[in-house]
């Protein structure tokens, strides 16, 4: 988002759509789905949905306006940093239909509040709803990798088709960035910014090149049956381990069916499109790939660079934040595109879908910038510094009103759940 919400009834309006993207997303399941199988990369979508209404009501109601909580039992039910994950199958959790009402309610008292204040909202009013509305948005993400996890069926309704319009092709070779003093982080006078990306600073980056595109499954298939996964050359000392551990020999959702790679979307098998970009990698995978290729990671500063050019813009297109026709975000096409569709979002340097289609993994490790302070949600990024790794870009189903050049995503280097890819880098500049 770059630029502030005009008025109440804005703001009003875009936390009405994220919770009926919320409520799209877990609707057609039933109460044994809500609850799910106990895995350590997935919440019960019953408590998930319980807390984003209690993480809501903790900073639009108790925080902002000092109101009363207005479930007794909701702290000790739906605190994340409190509870630990692996007891929340376990919670007395309210059921669907008082959860649902929890939800409704406080969102209810959020947007009375809305209605009856002025349509100057104060700084802080602002932040303490974009804070909600983000987090909710963050969440309705997570629920449709954990429907994919769980082999759940598309959620019927929710997101767009794919079509002809965005088929393509591929998209091959570099782009070369010559490099230079960059200021890298968001600046001050954004809209709206998470205290990881506070505050930029100018870093130095020497000459590079990046692919115009994201790796395609065609193109990761070509490392899976040159027998990569079982070359230990190609990993990191961690990343052979996680491979040893997971007995993996090929990328998550995928199998072979008469001598063809297929994938699983959803709870439907599809064979291998081969220039779309490949999803659900992990940072292991990733580098193993770059290996073999005689390639690597972009850092995260050359990955903003890349994507905002030298003038520093908000998206890779300039400073236009609708992304319609430009980025594949919001759900509209209902999946992964081909990596050469979408031309028009392409950035200054000439690359193609920095933004949106899949999350793409840097070479970083996620720690704080300069100065780093945290912001009154102060476990949103402290407690994840060190061990996990940057991402860029945003994805298919991310909401685009979120995304900015300077948003910092990260996961754990083993989660290949999410929907994450990642584009390569040159070794050298020549």
């Amino acid at each position: 988002m770059n630029k502030r919400p005009s008025s109440s009834a804005e703001l009003g309006e875009l936390l009405e759509d994220a919770r009926q993207r919320t409520l799209g997303l877990v609707e057609d399941l039933d109460d044994s789905q809500l609850m799910g199988e106990r895995l350590a990369i997935v919440n019960p979508l019953l408590w998930e949905i319980g807390h984003i209404a209690w993480f809501q009501e903790k900073w639009s109601l108790r925080h902002l306006r000092g109101e009363a909580p207005i479930r007794d039992r909701a702290d000790s039910l739906y605190d994340s940093m409190a509870i630990p994950h692996d007891t929340r199958w376990d919670l007395p959790l309210f059921d669907r239909r008082d959860t649902l009402a929890y939800m409704r309610q406080v969102l209810d008292r959020v947007q009375e509040h809305l209605a009856s204040s002025p349509n100057e909202l104060s700084d802080d009013e602002i932040y303490f709803h974009l804070l909600p509305l983000f987090h909710e948005d963050m969440h309705a993400e997570a629920f449709s990798y954990t429907r994919q996890t769980l082999r759940y069926p598309s959620p019927t309704g929710v997101f767009g088709n794919n079509d002809e319009a965005v088929l393509g092709g591929p998209l091959a070779g570099d782009v070369e960035v010559a490099g230079g003093s960059f200021e890298l982080g968001a600046r001050p006078d954004s809209a709206f910014a998470f205290d990881n990306e506070k505050w930029a600073h100018t870093v130095v980056v020497a000459p590079f090149r990046i692919a115009r595109a994201a790796v395609t499954q065609g193109e990761f298939a070509a490392f899976v049956d040159d027998g990569g996964y079982g070359q230990r050359q190609w990993w990191t000392e961690e990343g052979w381990e996680w491979r040893r551990r997971e007995e993996a020999q090929h990328p998550v959702y995928w199998r072979q069916d008469g001598g063809r790679w297929q994938r699983r979307i959803y709870d439907q098998w599809t064979e291998l499109e081969e220039h779309r970009a490949v999803v659900h990698m992990n940072w292991f995978e990733a580098e193993a790939y770059c290996r073999w290729a005689g390639r690597r990671l972009p850092t995260e500063a050359e990955w903003e660079l890349a994507a905002g050019g030298p003038a520093k813009q908000t998206y890779p297109w300039g400073e236009e934040s609708d992304a319609d026709g430009r980025a594949n975000l919001d759900g509209r096409h209902g999946g992964t595109v081909d990596v050469g569709a979408l031309a028009d979002g392409d950035s200054p340097f000439g690359c193609r879908q920095m933004m949106g289609n899949v999350w793409e993994w840097t070479a970083d490790a996620f720690g704080p910038f300069p100065g780093f302070v945290a912001d009154p949600y102060k476990e949103y990024s402290e407690p994840w510094f060190g061990d996990h790794k940057v991402l860029r870009g945003g994805c298919w189903v991310t909401r685009s009103r979120m995304l900015r050049n300077t948003w910092r995503n990260f996961y754990q280097p083993h989660r290949r759940d999410v929907w994450a890819g990642f584009r390569t880098c040159a070794l050298d500049a020549s």
